[in-house]
């Protein structure tokens, strides 16, 4: 890991109408030619992604889009494309013309008061024209105050972009991507967590998965002390410690093992669990879980993955958790598999939805997609609360969270 994570990336998307300069902004923004630029419309034709440290904002993402008013089918496509963004982004920049303001800006306006997106509009291409009374109006009507800018005018760049980062100092602090502690709060300074990390087939050679490395990263920012050990080592590792460890972390497919032989005073949990309340709502994940004591053979099980990777022999999602899920219900599932940011059309058909641990996916991304499960009225949970479910130790990695305890006492 050189760089943050993408899914740590404050993720900024910048929309607006064919050819008002969309490109020429992120180029503006980025200080380099990230995107092509032409005065032809339709010029960007998917989604661009650029990753970047914005100084002093920290580590972005932005992300232009095609124009929301292309034509034709093929610019329907572009356009459903453009607008899943909203899906993900933490701040929206719309992007307009000095006399342009129709249905096209108040769709993206609407949509980003909607998903409660932090809106900037920059109007661009002032060194042509002015604001026109009809835009001034309509955006003070709307409560926006404008950056005015000229993207592609090099010695009007910089006050620009100058208040576009004091913007998103002000908005980095208070969106769903904001910083959290993965489990700082958990343990005191000097305090040991004993880290259990099975070395299977999906442990990259050389390397260990992100949740792990972060959750390492997360414990020298809070001054804690952390011991790894391989589940075969873990009763080694906590008789090498003079007191009892503060926390004890552990996958989730050894979860059964860890709880057998962490002493009961000792807390414990697993990194999906951690990352469950680091990216989404564990209370609701919690809650979600005791759903499936509910399943029947024959029911429809909908398996959300975050990132796309060729499936292995003992794969976590689509071999190891559908096989403990049918264990549990003492029969068959129909169990699909959603690969990506992929997500069922028709997840209200599902009896249940199961989210990965979301590692390669923005807070704001988890959080929508629970909202999309919550409105058709199907419960969600995650990998390692479903997981610890099937295993029956829910509870037990559940205590160091005694609000996510409770909402899984209730749901059951």
């Amino acid at each position: 890991m050189q760089t943050a994570p993408r899914s740590m990336r404050l993720q900024i998307a910048i929309f607006g109408r064919t050819n008002v300069g969309k490109s020429s902004v992120l180029n503006m923004l980025a200080g380099q030619d990230v995107a092509i630029t032409s005065p032809l419309p339709g010029t960007t034709t998917d989604v661009v992604e650029k990753s970047m440290e914005l100084l002093p904002v920290g580590p972005v993402v932005f992300l232009d889009t095609a124009g929301l008013d292309d034509t034709g089918e093929l610019g329907k496509l572009r356009i459903e494309r453009a607008r899943r963004i909203f899906d993900r982004a933490d701040v929206a920049l719309l992007i307009t013309e000095p006399d342009r303001w129709g249905q096209c800006e108040e769709d993206i306006a609407a949509a980003a008061k909607e998903k409660n997106i932090s809106l900037i509009v920059l109007v661009n291409k002032t060194d042509i024209a002015r604001p026109s009374p009809e835009l001034s109006e309509a955006l003070a009507t709307r409560g926006l105050s404008p950056i005015l800018c000229a993207a592609t005018v090099k010695s009007l760049r910089e006050k620009a972009v100058a208040e576009v980062k004091s913007r998103l100092l002000g908005i980095a602090g208070k969106t769903a991507g904001a910083p959290r502690a993965l489990l700082g709060d958990l343990v005191k300074p000097g305090e040991t967590v004993i880290l259990i990390i099975p070395i299977d087939k999906e442990a990259p050679k050389g390397r260990i998965i992100l949740p792990q490395v972060q959750v390492m990263r997360d414990l020298l920012d809070h001054g804690a002390l952390s011991l790894t050990a391989r589940e075969h080592e873990y009763t080694q590792a906590l008789a090498a410690l003079k007191a009892p460890p503060a926390l004890v972390v552990c996958d989730s497919q050894v979860v059964d093992f860890m709880v057998g032989n962490t002493p009961p005073g000792v807390p414990c949990t697993t990194f999906s669990i951690l990352f469950a309340r680091f990216k989404g709502n564990l209370a609701a994940y919690a809650a979600g879980a005791a759903a499936i004591r509910t399943l029947r053979p024959g029911d429809s099980v909908a398996v959300l993955e975050a990132c796309s990777h060729h499936a292995i022999e003992d794969d976590i999602g689509r071999v190891k958790l559908p096989h403990w899920l049918r264990e549990t219900v003492g029969g068959e599932l129909k169990i699909d598999t959603f690969a990506g940011r992929d997500l069922p059309k028709d997840i209200a058909s599902y009896k249940l939805a199961i989210q990965c641990g979301g590692c390669m996916l923005t807070r704001t991304e988890i959080v929508n997609r629970m909202g999309k499960a919550a409105r058709a009225g199907i419960p969600i949970t995650n990998y390692g609360t479903a997981i610890s479910e099937c295993k029956g130790v829910l509870e037990r990695v559940l205590s160091p969270f005694p609000e996510a305890l409770a909402a899984y006492r209730a749901a059951a």
